[in-house]
């Protein structure tokens, strides 16, 4: 008898096993999207732009060295009223399944987005496949078709090269912002903070970027680069936000990491450099006889990275003057930023989320009329502490001698 239970139990086992297969599905059947491209044709339907790797020839790419092993991606494009629609359509083009589970960017047509963004993200948030964390960004001047078929010398995989170069600039200068498809949707279904999102363009000619003979030269014919910032308001692109203005963005939402900011002394523009190593941001809200005002507080340590004035570093009166210099750079480029949202009547900082935090009761009385009779006239007060770590190596410039007690330059 117990024979007979443990070979019963055994069988059981054995089907709750085999049966973890039943929805397998074949490496060869899978055709891996790595980026989605959103366009609309002349007739208002979406245009959905797939980039799908071919995975030999990306291993054959590295083996052989340079472009000889073949493209290392394939496009594919597909149109309907919605989004699903479209992707189901690809089944007519492509010998394989579509999978989306390494989908790692989301590219948008400067066109789509100034018509909105409303329900693009539905469907990519319902499918269990697509990722939240996938980039999005919008192709300035372009379309996404256009960014997609761009070829690029260094990571194979265009996708690859975009969200590197996002993620590399944002820590090192600080004017792009890495924005992921939940962070979008968590913006568009929020009151008191709209999207922002970076822009990429194209740099040289775009027909001849999508060959392959273009990587096959030291300076290529076309090539993908990071451009200012998207500012949307109800969901559509409002206008770009571009230079040390969008860095002025960043330094509000506590986005920079690392950055260099270049001060004038003395008559002499762009004299001294200053490398940011460490920056953190607070902001604040009041509400005062009905009317709300924020407060952005910043602080950054970092080091002078060059100076090209005959500054002598060792005196304390002249590092006190360089750092009120360097504050005032950064409050302006904060003010800057400021000025140019409210032009747009588009809080893309949060502020209202601020107020919503600390004042939840007024916010309720102004939340509808926030973009349009509050944050254009919001008072914003900017305070910044900077702090010199470190001075370098030598404290008077090399290009300058001493004669006097005072630095005069070389003659």
């Amino acid at each position: 008898m117990k024979r007979i239970i443990a070979t019963v139990v055994s069988i059981l086992l054995c089907g709750i096993i085999l049966a973890g297969c039943w929805s397998r599905k074949e490496l060869t059947d899978l055709a891996f999207i790595i980026a989605v491209g959103l366009d609309k044709t002349k007739d208002g339907k979406y245009m959905m732009i797939y980039q799908v790797v071919n995975p030999g020839n990306v291993a054959g790419a590295t083996q052989r060295g340079g472009g000889s092993g073949g493209v290392p991606v394939s496009i594919y494009k597909a149109t309907g009223n919605n989004l699903v629609e479209a992707s189901r359509k690809t089944s007519q083009k492509v010998s394989r399944i579509p999978y989306y589970a390494h989908t790692n960017l989301v590219v948008i047509g400067e066109e789509v987005a100034r018509e909105g963004l409303d329900g693009l993200f539905d469907a990519m948030e319902r499918n269990s496949q697509f990722r939240a964390t996938s980039m999005v960004v919008i192709a300035r001047h372009h379309s996404a078709e256009d960014v997609l078929k761009i070829l690029t010398p260094i990571d194979k995989i265009s996708a690859n090269q975009i969200i590197k170069t996002l993620q590399f600039s944002e820590k090192m200068w600080g004017e792009t912002i890495n924005i992921h498809v939940g962070d979008i949707i968590r913006d568009l279904s929020s009151q008191g903070k709209a999207p922002v999102i970076s822009g990429v363009g194209i740099e040289g000619n775009v027909r001849k970027g999508k060959r392959q003979l273009s990587i096959q030269a030291s300076e290529p014919d076309a090539r993908l680069y990071v451009d200012g910032l998207a500012m949307f308001k109800d969901g559509k692109l409002v206008g770009w936000i571009n230079g040390e203005a969008s860095r002025g963005v960043l330094w509000v939402l506590d986005k920079i990491k690392q950055t260099n900011i270049t001060t004038g002394w003395k008559g002499k523009k762009e004299a001294i450099s200053y490398k940011v190593d460490r920056s953190q941001t607070s902001v604040a809200a009041h509400i005062k006889n009905g009317k709300p005002s924020v407060s952005v507080h910043i602080q950054t340590e970092g080091d002078i990275g060059e100076v090209l004035v005959p500054l002598d570093l060792n005196d304390p009166k002249q590092l006190l003057m360089l750092k009120t210099a360097i504050e005032q750079a950064i409050k302006r480029e904060v003010l800057d930023a400021v000025e140019r949202a409210k032009e747009k009547r588009t809080d893309i900082f949060g502020f209202g989320q601020t107020v919503y935090r600390s004042y939840p009761h007024e916010w309720r009385k102004i939340a509808k009329n926030w973009n349009e009779s509050y944050f254009p006239y919001l008072e914003v007060n900017v305070k910044v502490e900077s702090f010199i770590r470190r001075t370098g190596l030598r404290n008077k410039p090399y290009i300058f001698q001493q004669q006097g007690g005072k630095l005069e330059w070389k003659k």
